[in-house]
């Protein structure tokens, strides 16, 4: 058997689980990958064959690349006023209601042209990769009409060229109701459907659709079903900003539909909880926003577990209620501030990620899927989770590179 390269003298973090080990621990291990894919994976003294190429990893950790599978990464400007008046006394939503929040970086995105969006987000993009993801979701939503959409989206898939790293693209032109059409909010998800979501599919530009319902200052279901139920003519699946801010039915919307995902979730009930699971929905938290915008409804996490959803932990990245391009430290803060063990955390960035994204070739150290790697310099992965603000990555492999 031959291998294009091994991975020699590390310890493995498979996340392939097994009874009494969620992590599918392999001491002293080997990873051997050929065409881009792992070819074979386990104890070193096990290795059937020898390689072109052989890495030794002086008893690094490997675990499955990061995938991060919920980030707003492509924008212009900033909201650090904002930042302040919410210091100063001022709510999430008054600040959006007064024409800031999504609506300030609109006017910013339009603004900018699609150089202008590639170099602002490449920093942003560089610190993710040095923590060790190597699958990254990027949405647009900040245009709010189809040239800025369009351009937010061709902007996230030069960034694939420009870096080593696999990403996916949603179009979330459904993310507030633009100027032009203030309140007229059924009016805009019939544009979205109608006119905007068609033009991007019959491009190529986006890999899913997504959306936020929220009664106050989203969609409400009606008008969410108008954009999902364009997607499904289109063929492309659906995702939800659902129940971040309040219980809006959204978790059991994601469901009802089949959505990949349905994100934030800290307001969704039993019932919801229990459809996505049902669905095979899988319910993506986003602790970094609920830290930043001093949320204090937790998410049912018993209610979670109970009905066996399956977890994902993303970044949340954009600049109004997430500025932090820092997986690493959501694994803590999912543990911190929600209590994931830290088997669920791990799962949440790999295998529980990947099926947030639909990708079934990742997320894993498996024979057959992608060699998407992280290598870390740690002594047991619980440290990827209880740092705060220590990077321990040593290297990352995108598809056996």
């Amino acid at each position: 058997m031959t291998f294009d390269r091994v991975w020699l003298d590390a310890n493995l973090c498979t996340m392939v689980a097994r009874e009494g080990d969620p992590l599918g621990v392999i001491e002293d291990g080997a990873i051997a990958a050929r065409d881009g894919h792992i070819a074979w994976v386990g104890r070193r003294a096990d290795l059937p064959a020898d390689a072109t190429t052989t890495t030794q990893c002086d008893g690094a950790w490997i675990l499955p690349g990061l995938i991060d599978c919920h980030t707003h990464l492509v924008y212009a400007g900033d909201r650090a006023r904002e930042f302040e008046m919410r210091l100063e006394g001022a709510s999430y939503e008054a600040i959006a209601r007064a024409g800031g929040g999504i609506l300030s970086t609109v006017r910013a995105t339009r603004a900018a042209d699609e150089a202008a969006l590639v170099a602002a987000a490449l920093p942003r993009l560089d610190l993710l990769l040095a923590e060790g993801v190597t699958t990254i979701e990027v949405k647009s939503g900040y245009g709010l009409e189809l040239e800025t959409e369009r351009r937010m989206l061709r902007a996230a898939r030069r960034l694939a060229g420009l870096r080593p790293v696999s990403l996916q693209t949603s179009l979330l032109a459904a993310h507030a109701v633009p100027p032009e059409f203030a309140g007229d909010a059924d009016g805009y998800a019939r544009h979205v459907a109608e006119d905007i979501l068609p033009a991007i599919a019959a491009e190529g530009l986006a890999d899913a659709v997504d959306g936020f319902t929220d009664s106050v200052i989203g969609f409400d279901l009606a008008q969410t079903r108008l954009v999902f139920e364009a997607a499904r003519r289109a063929g492309l699946p659906v995702k939800l900003h659902a129940d971040q801010l309040r219980d809006d039915a959204g978790a059991a919307l994601a469901a009802r539909h089949g959505a990949l995902s349905a994100d934030h979730i800290e307001y969704a009930n039993a019932a919801g909880i229990a459809a996505m699971a049902h669905a095979g929905t899988v319910g993506v938290l986003l602790p970094g926003a609920f830290y930043f915008i001093r949320e204090t409804h937790l998410p049912d996490i018993a209610a979670m577990r109970a009905a066996g959803l399956r977890l994902a932990l993303a970044t949340d990245l954009n600049p109004g209620s997430c500025p932090a391009p820092s997986l690493l430290l959501m694994l803590n803060m999912g543990c911190t501030l929600f209590r994931l063990t830290v088997a669920e955390a791990l799962a949440g960035v790999t295998r529980h990620a990947a099926a947030a994204l639909g990708l079934s070739d990742r997320g894993m150290l498996a024979p057959g899927l992608r060699c998407d790697l992280a290598l870390y310099g740690i002594s047991r992965p619980a440290e990827l989770c209880y740092w705060i603000g220590r990077n321990p990555c040593l290297g990352r492999v995108v598809a056996g590179a």
